[in-house]
């Protein structure tokens, strides 16, 4: 199975691989994208911490790449999935930052309405 992941802070990432750790096992792949401004030196700091958190917390896992993209994140994330063949998206339901609501945040809402293939919303816990 090839997982792409859709992440944009810390607290997504750790989410996310609560959720791969019951399912993805060491046949499996998983590439983990974040997507931030470059003109954003905050916004690039906490995309590449949280595309640290994954090949630690996913060491099981038979594949785990890491990627920093830029450009508008829904677009990043499907372009992503359709470049390796993903098999399913996983992404959070809102920003995993403190203050960011508890609705679907709008990246997830754009990949789910465009998606050409399964995509999972995990919740992000309260901060």
């Amino acid at each position: 199975m090839q997982y792409l992941v859709g992440t944009e802070s810390v607290h997504t990432t750790a989410a996310i691989c609560d959720y791969l750790d019951d399912r993805a096992t060491v046949d499996d792949e998983v590439t983990v994208v974040s997507v931030a401004p470059s003109e954003s030196p905050a916004a690039q700091r906490d995309s590449r911490e949280a595309l640290n958190v994954a090949p630690v917390r996913l060491a099981a896992i038979g594949s785990v790449e890491t990627e920093l993209r830029e450009g508008e994140p829904a677009a990043e994330l499907l372009a992503a999935a359709g470049e390796i063949g993903a098999d399913e998206i996983v992404i959070g339901a809102h920003g995993g930052t403190p203050g960011a609501t508890v609705d679907v945040g709008s990246t997830a809402e754009e990949v789910l309405a465009n998606a050409a293939r399964p995509v999972v919303v995990v919740p992000i816990p309260d901060l």
